[in-house]
């Protein structure tokens, strides 16, 4: 599998997302749009990866009943790294005492 590295890449991929979801959906671009609230240029540009305003990705992305691609942006996180980190830490100083004490 290639590694995106660009943003231009990234754009270009989500394009393709959005596209190939619309076709899946029997859409053309024209009815996608003004279900969505978006220009017909807003969508080209989207699905083409040139870029367009966020409020307009994410209205498209409800027209497809595709919101929840947002969610999976930022996850809720119910425990920091570093929190795991200094778990981790405690934990191990445990089992070398108790190791300890036992000899």
């Amino acid at each position: 599998m290639k590694v995106i590295r660009s943003s231009a890449e990234l754009e270009q991929r989500l394009g393709q997302f959005l596209r190939e979801l619309r076709l899946l959906k029997n859409l053309d671009q024209i009815t996608l749009a003004k279900n969505c609230g978006v220009s017909l240029n807003a969508l080209k540009h989207l699905e083409a990866g040139r870029g367009a305003r966020v409020s307009s990705l994410i209205k498209v992305l409800r027209g497809l009943d595709r919101a929840d691609w947002l969610e999976s942006l930022a996850p809720v996180v119910s425990i920091s790294p570093m929190q795991m980190l200094k778990r981790g830490r405690r934990e191990r100083k445990r089992a070398r005492r108790r190791i300890r004490a036992s000899v």
